[in-house]
């Protein structure tokens, strides 16, 4: 699997005030779907996984539900999620 560098900034910064589309797997299609739902940054995304429990299964299906997003994208920001939760929490 190649991380993208999309993927490597998103985990090694901060995600006090950044937009959801700078999520990996999410662009201006589905960031917009996920701003018009109130999903404005990425740190609410990051709270939908830790309501969620960190289930993989729920969070991927929720993003299906509410942008959208396909396998890839569902797989893109999963990964980076995670990742970014259990380096900074």
């Amino acid at each position: 699997m190649s991380i993208s560098e999309k993927h490597k900034e998103f985990v090694s910064e901060s995600i006090v005030d950044k937009s959801v589309r700078e999520l990996p797997g999410i662009g201006e299609e589905l960031g917009q779907r996920l701003e018009e739902k109130g999903f404005k940054t990425a740190e609410k995304v990051v709270g939908q996984y830790l309501i969620l429990r960190k289930k993989e299964d729920l969070f991927k299906d929720w993003l299906k539900q509410a942008c959208r997003a396909n396998e890839q994208q569902q797989n893109d920001c999963y990964d980076c999620i995670k990742e970014w939760c259990d380096f900074n929490l």
